[in-house]
């Protein structure tokens, strides 16, 4: 019996040692085969590698090949440059020595004041024109407040005559017992030459002149400034400058009324230009100011 069992003991632990054998075969073979997946695995990333590595010394190359071309092409091209330059040198040389041999040329170039591009309009002579034209206007006021009021005086002393001639005695020897006869005689004489002067007309045209002349000279000035400087300077005199162009307006428009005999239109007539008079007056020292920067910036012609 215990022979029987020790025989089948010898049996299942010989059994078991043999599984255990080939189990252990088996792990064997299974790590052999993961050992090699893993060498093949990183012979791959090292030919990556290999093959990155040389990609990259071609790109380095081709650069460098592409830079050394650059480096041709731009060296040629300061060659060139240098002889464009010496061309365009040459070039400039003889405009100058064009320039100046015409003095006529040279002048007109000095005239620019902003940037040539209205040519001699940018010059003194028409920086000029605003100031010498105003002038005129402004001597041109005063003489047609001097012919308006010398007309004022022939309707006056029309009406003073008439109110003398009211107050006679009425009566066969009314201009021998009239005191005031004397007074009239001499009113008429005065109203008589003053008539024969034609004030009306001679301040009707004046007046005429300024609105006409005085608006479009005022206009010109603002455009000339406009076109030397490329822009306005607002202050007193462009300020004053469209206040008189106004009163101008304001007072030409009631000339209508004034000739239906409204004798507020004509004291209004008269208010404007005593108000546009001052204004001009005052608008002068300004306007010698700026008359001294265009002397000053600017050349003939």
């Amino acid at each position: 019996f215990f022979s029987r069992i020790h025989a089948r003991a010898r049996f299942l632990t010989h059994t078991h040692i043999s599984k255990v054998e080939t189990n252990m075969l088996s792990a064997t073979s299974a790590t052999t085969s993961l050992s090699s997946c893993l060498r093949g695995y990183s012979l791959k990333q090292q030919q990556q590698q290999q093959q990155r590595s040389s990609s990259s010394a071609e790109s380095s190359s081709s650069r460098r090949s592409s830079t050394s071309v650059m480096m041709r092409s731009s060296s040629s091209e300061k060659k060139s440059s240098c002889t464009s330059s010496s061309s365009e040198d040459v070039g400039r040389t003889a405009l100058l020595a064009t320039i100046a041999s015409s003095p006529i040329v040279l002048s007109a170039q000095d005239a620019f004041a902003k940037g040539g591009e209205f040519g001699l309009l940018e010059g003194r002579t028409a920086a000029l024109v605003h100031p010498f034209f105003l002038g005129i206007m402004y001597a041109t006021s005063l003489y047609a407040g001097y012919l308006g009021l010398q007309w004022r005086k022939v309707r006056t002393v029309g009406e003073e005559i008439q109110e003398l001639k009211k107050a006679s005695p009425v009566g066969a020897d009314a201009e021998t017992a009239n005191p005031n006869q004397s007074k009239i005689d001499e009113l008429t004489k005065e109203r008589k030459e003053l008539v024969a002067g034609n004030y009306k007309e001679k301040h009707f045209n004046a007046g005429s002149l300024l609105l006409a002349f005085g608006t479009c000279l005022a206009i010109e000035g603002g455009m000339n400034t406009y076109i030397r400087v490329g822009k306005l300077f607002p202050g007193p005199h462009l300020y004053a400058g469209m206040g008189i162009v106004a009163l101008w307006a304001a007072a030409a428009g009631l000339v209508p009324e004034m000739q239906r005999g409204n004798d507020k239109a004509r004291s209004a007539h008269i208010a404007l230009n005593a108000v546009n008079v001052a204004l001009f007056t005052w608008q002068i020292p300004t306007g010698l100011e700026i008359v001294g920067k265009v002397f000053q910036f600017t050349k003939w012609p």
